[in-house]
């Protein structure tokens, strides 16, 4: 009979932190009522305090960051029009297509290093108004920090000067801010200065704030209001969810500012793998929990890569047929960082004969 691998640290994604005790004692607490009606306490204080850190008139509960995205980009664009972002991100690469199946909007990409933001090149493909000859540009998204780009960090000053651009020309900018409790943690900028970029802003619960599901959704109050009917017709409608507002209000509260742990610790196993096999790594451009390895320098495939990991007791994510992630959160300590940090470096080391 096989035996399955201890697990040494999980690090697929942020998504597999647990609730808390002290986070699951809010849950239990949590004063609910029918949010359809919009009389759920929990939930209302949650969407104001979600709307206050970033600078917003009004925001909206969301059962998942996907939907929260979709409803952004439905509030920007409609049939026919068009999304364009940079190909690694997420509203293209791990919403399957949503855009085009619910809401008709067709999209446009361009490649950008580590995901990160070229302003020049989105305006460039902009085409604010094709008239009826092209498809007219309806919102350009941003994703920060951005997830298969390696946990990157948008530059607040590139953010905006495509706000202002774009604003210029009549075209919407949604931020994917899934992860931007991790940017502003790791960058130092104020939430609202980062929401001040975007006429709509997603931010999810559910990841490194450790929140058993939620994202909220933050724009003007009119945008809200047309958000609160397209969550209802994608079947976004929740009743007594104060249960799982209170879990956001408690990581807001308790599980922001411990990010930085989990940048820590990414970084120093960045560091370690970049000695054990060059070219795998680059340090410096670790900028939060995610680290994204470029396997094929040391001879491996992701996926090969992955499940040698596993084999290890360590779990990690395959990107493309190069890359292999590995994601640190709120259950991964110092102990078992350490732990996956000397498998993963003796898996690269022999392969690259060191």
């Amino acid at each position: 009979m096989t035996v399955a691998p201890e697990v040494v640290a999980d690090l697929r994604s942020d998504t597999l932190t647990r609730p808390t005790a002290a986070m699951r004692q809010a849950m239990v607490d949590a004063a609910v009522g029918d949010d359809v009606y919009g009389e759920d306490p929990t939930v209302a204080e949650l969407e104001r305090r979600v709307a206050g850190l970033l600078g917003h008139e009004a925001a909206l509960f969301m059962p998942t960051g996907s939907m929260a995205n979709q409803v952004g980009l439905r509030l920007h664009a409609g049939p026919g029009q068009e999304v364009i972002t940079d190909s690694l991100a997420h509203v293209l690469r791990a919403e399957l297509g949503a855009a085009a199946a619910y809401s008709g909007i067709t999209t446009r990409s361009w490649v950008a290093e580590r995901g990160l933001l070229e302003v020049d090149t989105a305006l460039e493909m902009m085409v604010a108004d094709g008239g009826p000859y092209q498809v007219s540009t309806a919102c350009v998204v941003v994703e920060n920090t951005h997830n298969f780009g390696g946990g990157t960090v948008q530059p607040l000053e590139e953010m905006r000067r495509l706000r202002e651009r774009t604003a210029a020309a009549g075209v919407g900018v949604h931020l994917d801010g899934a992860r931007l409790w991790n940017a502003h943690v790791a960058a130092g900028v104020a939430l609202a200065d980062y929401g001040a970029c975007a006429d709509t802003v997603s931010v999810c619960l559910s990841k490194g704030l450790g929140a058993p599901v939620g994202s909220v959704l933050a724009a003007s109050r009119e945008h809200i209001a047309q958000a609160r009917v397209w969550r209802k017709r994608l079947g976004g409608g929740m009743r007594q969810v104060g249960i799982l507002a209170a879990a956001g209000l408690h990581a807001l509260d308790h599980h922001v500012e411990r990010l930085a742990d989990d940048h820590a610790r990414a970084r120093r196993t960045a560091e370690a793998l970049a000695q054990a096999a060059a070219g795998v790594v680059e340090p410096a451009a670790v900028h939060t929990n995610i680290l994204v390895l470029d396997v094929s320098a040391a001879g491996w495939t992701g996926p090969d890569f992955v499940q040698a990991a596993a084999e290890r007791g360590v779990l990690g994510y395959p990107t493309d047929p190069r890359r292999a992630r590995f994601v640190w959160h709120l259950d991964v300590d110092d102990e078992m960082t350490d732990r996956a940090t000397d498998r993963l470096s003796d898996l690269l080391a022999r392969r690259t004969g060191r």
